[in-house]
């Protein structure tokens, strides 16, 4: 006769990571997350989304420089080194709005607790908004996801308010519980994607808070996607045209985010 004791049902890791434990899983990507943020205080956040493949200036011009030095790039390696440079102001645009603001929020509530930066992790633009929050000395987060090609959190995402997230679907809703702005910077498919998600939940009303939504550069966006045609194809109504803005430089954002924040703040509340 075996006498061993078989684990605890909470402690049977095979069982947990098993399909038939999906649903404790999911759970728990609800409520760890909703621990830490209750007990670092934190009310509501910004948050901004943005490429993972965009370059610090320095980088980006080291890049090309060491390109050029070689002498054996080929003209499709340097229009590339020279499009990443170009690209590179969104990364120090973000660096800035994201120290503006973070520095703002700090003289105005204290402790810090409002109008935290926050980011999917990765690195890019979330980097940029991270390493900005830091750069003023305020908390930062980063909900970051578990992605086959490992995204690794960026170095500027605070200790206790580094997450992890297996399930897209539960890291989207940490993204979007605690906003009361979304900021949007030149991306890829996660970029569209989560802008068309937070759009589709505020034009529906599943999302009711006063949520402010901005898109970043309004060059780039008219280019990638023409959501004035939708209009004038009768898909969206014109009204839907009011959901977001777009600014297209960091004075402009500071100018339309900032006023907006303080319009918001009373009707904030700590994470219950």
């Amino acid at each position: 006769m075996n006498n061993k004791k078989p684990p605890k049902a909470y402690k049977n890791l095979k069982f947990l990571n098993s399909p038939a434990a999906r649903e404790i899983r999911i759970m728990s990507e609800y409520l760890e997350p909703k621990f830490r943020l209750r007990r670092n205080k934190v009310q509501d956040t910004v948050v901004f989304f943005g490429s993972a493949r965009t370059l610090p200036e320095k980088e980006a011009q080291k890049k090309l420089e060491e390109l050029k030095a070689a002498g054996k790039a080929g003209k499709e390696k340097l229009r590339i080194a020279e499009r990443d440079l170009e690209n590179s102001r969104y990364y120090e645009d973000a660096v800035e709005i994201s120290r503006r603001l973070t520095k703002w929020a700090k003289e105005r509530y204290t402790p810090h607790s409002r109008y935290i930066v926050t980011t999917g992790g990765g690195p890019g633009i979330m980097e940029a908004a991270n390493r900005g929050a830091k750069l003023a000395g305020g908390k930062t987060i980063g909900f970051n996801i578990s992605l086959p090609f490992e995204q690794e959190p960026n170095p500027y995402i605070d200790d206790d308010l580094n997450f992890e997230f297996h399930y897209f679907f539960m890291r989207k809703l940490w993204l979007a519980f605690t906003a009361k702005a979304f900021v949007i910077f030149p991306g890829g498919f996660g970029t569209l994607d989560e802008f068309m998600e937070v759009l589709t939940l505020v034009q529906t009303g599943k999302i009711k808070k006063d949520l402010k939504i901005i898109l970043y550069d309004k060059k780039f966006w008219d280019q990638v996607i023409n959501i004035p045609k939708l209009a004038e194809l009768g898909t969206i109504s014109e009204k839907d045209m009011k959901l977001f803005e777009y600014c297209s430089s960091v004075d402009e954002m500071e100018q339309a985010l900032l006023p907006h924040l303080k319009k918001v703040e009373k009707k904030s509340r700590l994470l219950k």
